[in-house]
């Protein structure tokens, strides 16, 4: 396994890799990696033959300085995790690297970016897209590969790939949970004991849905989830919404679409954890 920290190098290293045919696999992540980031690397590693990992803190798509400030970083740990599970490449660039000059490129995703993370975090998504855009002209892969717990970005991304014409696969993983169901994040770290404990009240609310999905009318099965996740302490609904899947729009009934989501964000004290389930 190699670790770069430019562009040049990162670049010539892939170079080299395609003149031979080899096929290359992108897994972008900010770093503080869990058993989640290990399952999009080994799927990677399993469908290409180069699998490059980055890892950077992306400021521009941080729409509160605190959260930056305190998000974890784990360089060394991660690096013995990636050498454990088929990485061959990473790329950890420092800021001046990625951001030389400030990035002045604004996407437009309307209308999937202006609903929930879009709506609370403005500027977040253009951050995700300015981010990912670069790592895709860096690593020019075949196929990269992204999470479903971020399941807005996910469909954000795919629309990028779309508007830019970019000629490569996004791969979507399936939510990886811990054994009692609270999906893997890495501001999971920054939970105490007890905030650990109540958090996994967010999925068990969530899975419980399921049971009332499609008896009970969304606007009802929206206050049930929202009430019935609030009842814990320290937990507090930013905002729960059941979407049709690809257009990320709110619906009101069963039968609009043959794909329902239900995306949810929870504070639990000061950490913000995302999470979703399918209905339909």
């Amino acid at each position: 396994m190699k670790v770069f920290s430019t562009i040049a190098d990162l670049k010539a290293e892939i170079a080299a890799q395609k003149a031979a045919g080899k096929t290359i696999g992108l897994v972008p992540t900010m770093g503080a990696l869990h058993a989640g980031h290990a399952s999009l690397v080994k799927k990677c590693a399993a469908e290409n033959d180069v699998t490059v990992v980055s890892v950077f803190v992306n400021p521009t798509q941080f729409n509160d300085k605190n959260d930056l400030k305190n998000y974890p970083r784990t360089l060394e740990k991660d690096t013995e995790l990636l050498q454990s599970v088929g990485c061959n490449l990473i790329f950890a660039p420092s800021e001046d690297e990625i951001y030389p000059e400030p990035d002045t490129r604004v996407f437009d995703f309307t209308p999937l970016d202006k609903v929930m993370e879009g709506k609370y975090r403005p500027g977040h998504f253009n951050g995700v897209a300015q981010i990912v855009s670069k790592l895709f002209d860096i690593v020019t892969p075949d196929r990269a590969y992204f999470g479903e717990k971020d399941f807005q970005q996910l469909a954000i991304i795919r629309e990028m790939v779309k508007q830019l014409g970019l000629a490569l696969e996004i791969i979507a993983c399936p939510i990886v949970r811990e054994a009692d169901g609270l999906a893997l994040s890495s501001r999971n770290a920054r939970l105490t004991d007890s905030q650990r404990k109540k958090a996994v009240t967010i999925s068990k609310v969530l899975f419980e849905s399921r049971n009332f999905a499609p008896s009970k009318p969304i606007a009802e099965l929206t206050d049930w989830v929202i009430d019935n996740v609030n009842k814990e302490s320290e937990l507090r609904v930013e905002y729960f919404e059941i979407v049709d899947g690809n257009t990320l729009q709110a619906v009101s009934d069963w039968n609009q679409t043959d794909y329902i989501v239900g995306c949810i964000t929870v504070f639990c004290g000061e950490v913000r954890l995302i999470d979703n389930i399918r209905y339909k």
